[in-house]
C-alpha cells in the first residue's frame, strides 16, 4: 500500500478533508493501492480549532454526499516517521507551510509538493475544498497514469 500525507497547519481542516476525499475517490479512480493520511505542522497554532474536526470539512464532505471516516479524531502533529512512512506528502498552502517546512523539518522542505489553497480567512471555506478537490482529483489522475 502506497499513502499520500497531507499537511497543514492544524490538521483540523484542509489537510483533513484533502484525505477524506482522496480516501473515498481513489478507489474510484483506480487508485485503490493508495491511503492517505494527514498531519498538522503546527497544532499549537489552532487555538480556533474545536473538537476534532472542522463543521467546515464535515459539511463539504456532506455536500459531496460522503461521511467523514476519521470524524472523532483528533489533529495529530507530523513527525518524521509520518515523512518518512510517505510515499507522496502535499502541503496544502505554500506560502503558509513552507516557512513551518523549513523551521521544524528542514531535510524535508524541498522533498514535498506544496498547493497554493489559503486558510480561512484568506480564502472562503467552499472556495478553499472546491479547490482542494480539484487538486485531490488531479493528484489521483496523476497517481493512477503512474502506477500503469
Amino acid at each position: 500500500m502506497k499513502s499520500v500525507l497531507f499537511l497543514c497547519t492544524g490538521n483540523y481542516y484542509r489537510s483533513r478533508f484533502a484525505e477524506e476525499l482522496f480516501n473515498h475517490r481513489a478507489a474510484e479512480a483506480g487508485a485503490a493501492n493508495w491511503q492517505a493520511q494527514s498531519r498538522g505542522l503546527a497544532l499549537e497554532r489552532g487555538k480556533y480549532n474545536v473538537g476534532p474536526l472542522s463543521p467546515f470539512t464535515l459539511r463539504g464532505l456532506e455536500a459531496r454526499r460522503l461521511t467523514a471516516r476519521g470524524a472523532s479524531r483528533f489533529p495529530q502533529q507530523c513527525t518524521v516517521a509520518d515523512l518518512e512512512g510517505a510515499s507522496h506528502i502535499v502541503a496544502l498552502d505554500e506560502v503558509e507551510h513552507r516557512p513551518l517546512m523549513r523551521e521544524r523539518f528542514p531535510s524535508w522542505e524541498r522533498r514535498i509538493q506544496y498547493w497554493g489553497i489559503g486558510d480561512i480567512g484568506f480564502v472562503e471555506p467552499d472556495r478553499a475544498l472546491s479547490l482542494v478537490e480539484a487538486e485531490v482529483d488531479e493528484l489521483l489522475g496523476v497517481l493512477t497514469v503512474a502506477q500503469h
